[in-house]
């Protein structure tokens, strides 16, 4: 049992890690006998989590099976803010109803992967509402401007001239009390969160309590090679239907392979490196491992069975090029739509800055002519056939 405990907490630290402060700590933590406190804070900018985000959770329930207590803090307060740690410009604010809107299915969700009920979540809002401004005041004297525009992104807007806001500026150590309120002995997160993470230690100094140590995780690349965000749209949610996860993760660049394999708590730990050697091997062809890859990751998320038949629809439309008997319909009752606004309305993506980017990328044809003008308001048909990319087909009916 012994071994065992020890091969997890190995895995628990390397496994996806980017970096660990202090890791001579957390060693100490993990291997004393104490139940710690496991935080991770999500914003909900949006109403789907994707894999992204999904491998944080996964991390999460690595912790979770050593027997310590996750921690959630969804923070309905400060995605009112928006952090701006991977931001050259300013998030749009979302409005209170529409952070509760998108927190909604948050839940259900986590819920394919964490335990919920060895799972404590809170709001921040539970604390941020009550705080008062000479609270935060108290807080915020302990920091300097020049130290929160010491991060990389806020030095860029900075030299650009582009505006950074009071509220921004303020975000990490909104960030930094919900550690301080949960006293968090470790905190998870990307590792382009390091510099809020670092700041929720500083506010646990401040007031007596020992600095959380913090974990930090390499970031899963989107489906166009950047960093998987659901306001960029290149994204995998975790709720996506076992066709289109399968067929997105089919459709992921070859050098996309390697992160996916690596990060996902798919296949043992030989299993995955035997297909990253053949990963190196030039003879073999990266779709036969992408294909092993795809499989992987939509039955981790879907059922199994699912999964099968999602592989076998893929081969069937893609290896025989043949088009679908039974396209989905759409009725509608317009004769004039914004394209913009159709594919969204439809459901073929998941916002319009993802349909905007497809159809730029010609990745979206209809009537099998691809159609490059975004801002386009189309002359609705009857059984006009609307195609994105290789794997979504929808056709429209008239009423």
């Amino acid at each position: 049992m012994l071994e065992k405990t020890e091969n997890k907490i190995d895995i628990l630290l390397t496994r996806g890690v980017e970096e660990i402060i202090e890791k001579d700590s957390l060693i100490l933590r993990l291997k004393s006998k104490k139940k710690l406190i496991i935080k991770h804070g999500i914003d909900p900018t949006g109403p789907k989590i994707h894999l992204g985000r999904a491998l944080q959770f996964w991390k999460l329930k690595e912790f979770q099976d050593l027997g310590h207590k996750v921690v959630l803090i969804l923070g309905d307060f400060t995605a009112q803010i928006g952090d701006a740690s991977d931001k050259l410009s300013q998030r749009k604010p979302l409005s209170e109803k529409e952070v509760k809107e998108n927190m909604r299915d948050y839940k259900k969700q986590i819920g394919k992967i964490l335990d919920l009920k060895k799972t404590e979540i809170y709001r921040n809002s539970q604390w941020h509402n009550k705080s008062s401004l000479k609270d935060i005041v108290k807080i915020i004297q302990y920091f300097t401007a020049q130290q929160m525009i010491h991060r990389k992104n806020f030095q860029e807007r900075w030299e650009r001239g582009n505006p950074i806001s009071l509220a921004e500026l303020l975000y990490p150590i909104l960030q930094g009390i919900d550690s301080l309120m949960i006293k968090a002995d470790v905190e998870v997160g990307g590792s382009d969160q390091l510099f809020n993470l670092k700041i929720g230690r500083e506010i646990q100094k401040l007031f007596g309590q020992k600095p959380q140590d913090i974990m930090t995780l390499e970031l899963l690349p989107g489906l166009d090679g950047q960093k998987m965000s659901t306001s960029v749209g290149n994204v995998i949610n975790i709720l996506d239907k076992p066709e289109e996860m399968y067929g997105k993760l089919m459709s992921m660049r070859d050098e996309a392979i390697l992160p996916y394999l690596k990060l996902h708590p798919i296949l043992n730990e030989q299993q995955r490196k035997e297909l990253e050697e053949k990963l190196k091997d030039k003879n073999i062809n990266p779709k036969d491992i992408k294909e092993i890859v795809a499989f992987e990751i939509t039955k981790l998320y879907c059922a199994e069975n699912l999964a099968r038949k999602a592989k076998e629809n893929f081969e069937i439309l893609f290896k025989k090029k043949l088009t679908p008997d039974n396209i989905p319909i759409f009725e509608i009752k317009k004769t004039n739509y914004p394209i913009l606004d159709l594919l969204f309305d439809t459901k073929l993506v998941s916002s319009k800055s993802e349909a905007k980017r497809l159809i730029l990328q010609g990745g979206v044809k209809i009537n099998d002519k691809v159609e490059k003008d975004f801002q386009k308001i189309l002359e609705i048909r009857d059984n006009m056939i609307i195609k994105i990319g290789k794997r979504k087909f929808l056709k429209l009916k008239t009423k």
